[in-house]
């Protein structure tokens, strides 16, 4: 962790934006969207938030899913992202003051002006991210927003949420300098049109439903689970997310050779066993930690997922706004839906299991998970989430390990578009199964015909299969 801190002062060009969105989305988290600022303020003046709550969360959604029309390349993104902090810099203040109906409209404003905020974003993160730094870059946001958020709730809760409150507003200043800090390209036609032509949106869709689904069990975790442990205040105030931020740190450390597609299988899994143990144990704050432990540390996996996917899922879209905003998005809805049901579990005195819902939710996350690996897989290449998980099943297995050996000259891409060539597909068909462009394919195809100096589909496969023997006999 030590080297973690140390990297972020390095020259890497990445590491501005990940300050400023960090900085921020601490504020948002600790203000806005169920934050523990904004809760010690209304309980210290006696307020109720229950239901406002729900509305807060709604605007937020609206916020994200409205950033990519406001904003459709970096340029404007900086200078919404900034109109925006020195708004919400402002908006902030007034909650030192005394409680008034101004607090009501004054926080929908924000959560609507945070979620417009953290959507433009995807910007920065399609340009500051680019090849296999996805998985770092994403995994430093994830650790640092709640390294800043834990920071916020121990002031708050164990100081002042006044205090607690000057340093979110702190951190927003600090965002702005590195804001005003990150310079921007200048090529706007990298960014405002998209790489690849998606033809099949089935890949997007599930992931949205994936992520819906699998945020229910955090809305019913926030209603159901932390409440019960809600005396321990100390702890809670800053072990919550710890082992959230531990199991993020471990898997963008790790080798990216290593297969991770079935830890998100195994982190799913964790997380029904967290709502078992939530029944079976006591309240203690023993029982705190292993629940805790077990529960953050699976959504620290499969929120590192389900984020870099989004980023590679960028070369598919025009406007990373809109995508980056829907998958947040899809993400808040998903708490909404579990909070409301959290919230009925409690009215009716859990007569209706909450870890029967949860087993439920995550045996459909598991046949989803199944059939979005599949897609993904077809489109998406080298994520240590996806490597070697789905191959098409009309290639033999040695077909499969063969392919980036055989022909290395070839990317990725290019390698998976020969093997289904050599299976007699046509270009259409090719197209469709890879989700691309009928002419992206034909790009491909010519790139691969001119590095084998070949004019024909004969003539490559001649080649190509001649080169394996005529290496061997190199070697001999």
């Amino acid at each position: 962790m030590k080297r973690f801190i140390i990297d972020l002062y390095n020259s890497k060009e990445y590491n501005k934006p990940i300050l400023f969105y960090s900085l921020f989305s601490a504020w948002l988290l600790s203000l806005p969207f169920e934050g523990q600022i904004l809760s010690s303020l209304y309980l210290k003046n006696s307020l109720d938030l229950s239901n406002l709550s729900l509305i807060i969360i709604g605007v937020l959604i609206i916020g994200l899913i409205s950033a990519g029309y406001f904003v459709d390349n970096i340029i404007k993104a900086k200078k919404v992202s900034r109109i925006i902090t020195y708004l919400v810099i402002f908006g902030s203040i007034v909650f030192f003051f005394p409680p008034s109906s101004l607090w009501t409209i004054l926080i929908l404003i924000l959560s609507f002006l945070g979620g417009v905020y953290i959507g433009t974003w995807g910007f920065y993160y399609r340009l500051y991210a680019p090849g296999k730094t996805k998985i770092e870059v994403i995994g430093k946001v994830l650790i640092l927003s709640n390294l800043f958020m834990i920071l916020i709730n121990v002031v708050t809760i164990n100081i002042s949420p006044f205090i607690g409150l000057g340093v979110s507003i702190l951190f927003l200043i600090l965002s702005i300098v590195f804001l005003e800090q990150t310079g921007i390209k200048s090529n706007l036609e990298e960014y405002s049109s998209a790489i690849n032509k998606i033809q099949n949106f089935k890949p997007i869709v599930l992931l949205l439903l994936f992520i819906v689904i699998l945020t229910i069990t955090s809305g019913l975790m926030y209603t159901v689970i932390n409440p019960a442990f809600s005396y321990l205040k100390t702890l809670t105030s800053w072990y919550w997310a710890v082992p959230y931020i531990f199991v993020i740190y471990i898997l963008i450390k790790s080798p990216n050779r290593i297969n991770k597609s079935y830890v998100l299988y195994f982190a799913i899994t964790l997380i029904g066993l967290s709502f078992l143990l939530f029944l079976i144990l006591d309240r203690s704050w023993i029982s705190y930690i292993v629940i805790n432990s077990l529960m953050m540390g699976a959504y620290g996996v499969c929120d590192l997922f389900w984020w870099s996917i989004i980023g590679e899922l960028f070369d598919y879209v025009k406007n990373p706004a809109k995508l980056f905003g829907l998958g947040l998005a899809a993400n808040i809805l998903g708490i909404l839906i579990g909070s409301t049901l959290g919230s009925e579990f409690i009215n009716i005195n859990y007569k209706l299991n909450p870890a029967i819902l949860a087993m439920i939710i995550i045996f459909i996350i598991l046949l989803i998970l199944h059939l979005l690996y599949k897609y993904l897989s077809f489109i998406i290449s080298d994520h240590i989430f996806l490597i070697h998980h789905y191959y098409n099943e009309e290639i033999s297995e040695d077909k499969k390990r063969d392919y980036t050996t055989r022909y290395p000259d070839l990317t990725n891409r290019e390698n998976e578009i020969v093997n289904l060539l050599f299976t007699g597909r046509t270009y259409k068909m090719i197209a469709e199964e890879l989700f691309l462009s009928e002419n992206t394919i034909k790009t491909h195809i010519k790139n691969i015909y001119s590095k084998h100096n070949v004019q024909s589909k004969a003539e490559l496969i001649k080649t190509l299969e001649l080169k394996p023997i005529i290496k061997k006999i190199k070697e001999k």
